[in-house]
């Protein structure tokens, strides 16, 4: 028997339709690349998704064909967004930061049609274009002069929009249907597309506006500083839309904290979302500035462990509260978000430092378990540790157009992280390391990231990242890799010296090499890989 339930899908342009009725008039501020400030609501944005839609279609654009996107997060991209999915499209966003090579590889493997382009990319795009035998044009994100591009067709966005009505009968279809696609960064072999649903999407945005997650409300005002071209920007374009919250678009300055914090306190921002670098950077800017966070009750780092040391400067110094997150581009990415129970309140404040710095216990519709190298089932103690698996309707069951099945789901349709993680008995999960990241030191195991919280904890050290180098006994040794503060100066003994208890003796690194900077991906994340092979002939003091 079922019941007597209307059956209505979910579809992405239901989300921005309830928007423009019940919060119409809530901002959507953009900084664009000129430095200038644009306004426009919820109201306006419909309006001219209609009319990008109604666009679209009279280029050919047809349901599930490929649009592409190259820019910043701003009020185009935003309304890219809703337009493309709406009418049944796939929206294709695109790394900017990615090599030319890989861009060229992804474009051909998702056969994408159009691709819309910030005036920033087109010299990029120009010179990729003899190599994208399937794109058929270009739409410039501008009001202004058209360039040309590659002896590709080439339109203005604002031309396109001209004279499209601003209403638009968006199509009813199934909410499995696919609605946008997000490739991995491919650090090992090509890139691999993930293909979000409309359902997908829908659910995970209910999923983080939970109060027990994100705690989106049309009482915040959000500054999303992760790229709108790296998993939807954390989904936030969609979920804020859904509760009616103020979005802040920081457009291409995500890693300048002087305008982040101008942002912050001009636009009354109470959450914001980011990566540990990009932080690093805000609170840097403020400890020389002397300024605060004026408005900003709390931030969501993911992407990365986010140092304990930066947890109780946000907390101490500026009164923010910081919840820990974690998820991937397969996730959607949410998948678990550190919000305290209640009776953590009596806790000691280390104890409760303890707590927040892991990643967090799961959102509702995430499934999460840890395995053994047997592949059975680990307890959740806060001690077993094992390779973190994870189910849920917002998590991939498969990768975009690959031969054969993939080799990342178990028989069960459980999906391999390919990170090292405990879960304790809250249910608060914490990252031990990547797989390919933990350092085997004889037979035992370090914890990559434990070693680099402490190190970013030493006020001398800007950044740090450990990694494993060949050792003649133990076979992996751990070797710490750091940026000092600019204008501040420290040695080797003096870093070293401040894991002393700690962390156990041996898992203390056994040297330290300064860097002017250390690689990152194109979404902030510390490239090991690169620190590897960079440091793949490294001997150790004492090992020579």
């Amino acid at each position: 028997m079922y019941g007597l339930m209307m059956d209505r899908p979910l579809l992405i342009s239901d989300v921005l339709r309830f928007s423009r009725q019940n919060h119409g008039g809530v901002e959507l501020v953009s900084t664009m690349g000129d430095g200038s400030v644009h306004r426009t609501t919820y109201g306006q944005a419909y309006g001219r998704a209609c009319q990008l839609g109604g666009a679209l279609r009279g280029l050919g654009v047809k349901a599930g064909d490929r649009v592409a996107t190259l820019a910043w997060n701003d009020y185009r991209h935003f309304e890219i967004y809703f337009a493309v999915s709406g009418i049944g499209a796939i929206c294709h966003t695109l790394n900017p930061r990615l090599f030319p090579e890989q861009l060229i590889y992804i474009i051909n493997h998702a056969a994408d049609r159009w691709l819309c382009v910030d005036p920033m990319f087109v010299p990029l795009v120009a010179k990729l274009a003899p190599r994208l035998p399937t794109l058929e044009g270009v739409i410039v994100l501008t009001g202004g002069d058209l360039p040309e591009v590659g002896g590709l067709r080439t339109e203005g966005y604002e031309a396109l929009l001209e004279g499209q009505p601003e209403e638009l009968e968006w199509p009813e279809f199934d909410e499995r249907t696919a609605s946008s696609l997000c490739y991995t960064s491919g650090t090992t072999g090509n890139p691999k597309g993930v293909l979000y649903s409309h359902r997908s999407t829908v659910l995970h945005s209910f999923g983080i506006c939970l109060p027990d997650a994100a705690g989106i409300s049309m009482r915040d005002s959000v500054l999303p500083v992760v790229p709108m071209f790296h998993v939807n920007a954390w989904g936030m374009p969609y979920a804020c839309a859904m509760v009616g919250a103020k979005i802040v678009f920081p457009g291409p300055k995500m890693a300048d904290g002087e305008v982040l914090h101008r942002l912050i306190v001009s636009e009354g921002v109470t959450l914001a979302l980011g990566v540990p670098t990009i932080w690093l950077a805000l609170l840097q800017y403020l400890e020389t500035s002397g300024k605060d966070l004026g408005p900003l009750e709390r931030t969501i780092v993911g992407g990365a462990a986010c140092p304990p040391s930066m947890i109780r400067t946000f907390k101490e110094r500026y009164g923010v509260r910081t919840l820990h997150a974690w998820g991937m581009t397969e996730m959607s990415p949410i998948g678990t978000v550190n919000t305290p129970r209640p009776e953590y309140v009596n806790l000691s404040p280390a104890e409760k430092l303890e707590k927040a710095s892991k990643q967090g216990h799961g959102v509702f519709g995430v499934e999460m378990k840890i395995t053994g190298d047997d592949g059975k089932e680990l307890p959740w103690d806060g001690e077993a540790f094992g390779d973190l698996k994870v189910r849920g309707p917002w998590i991939c069951s498969d990768y975009y157009e690959v031969e054969g099945a993939s080799t990342s789901h178990d028989d069960d349709g459980w999906f391999a992280t390919g990170d090292v993680a405990t879960i304790d008995a809250d249910g608060y999960m914490q990252i031990v390391d990547r797989t390919k990241d933990v350092i085997k030191s004889g037979g035992e195991w370090i914890s990559s990231i434990e070693l680099e919280n402490i190190a970013v904890g030493y006020p001398a050290l800007a950044e740090a990242a450990v990694i494993g180098v060949r050792h003649s006994k133990w076979t992996e040794r751990p070797l710490l890799v750091v940026v000092l503060k600019e204008g501040v100066a420290a040695t080797r003994e003096e870093i070293l010296a401040y894991f002393g208890g700690k962390v156990a003796d041996w898992w203390v690194p056994d040297d330290v090499t300064f860097l002017d900077e250390l690689p990152h991906t194109a979404t902030g994340k510390v490239q090991k890989m690169e620190l590897r092979k960079t440091f793949a002939g490294y001997v150790l003091p004492d090992d020579r």
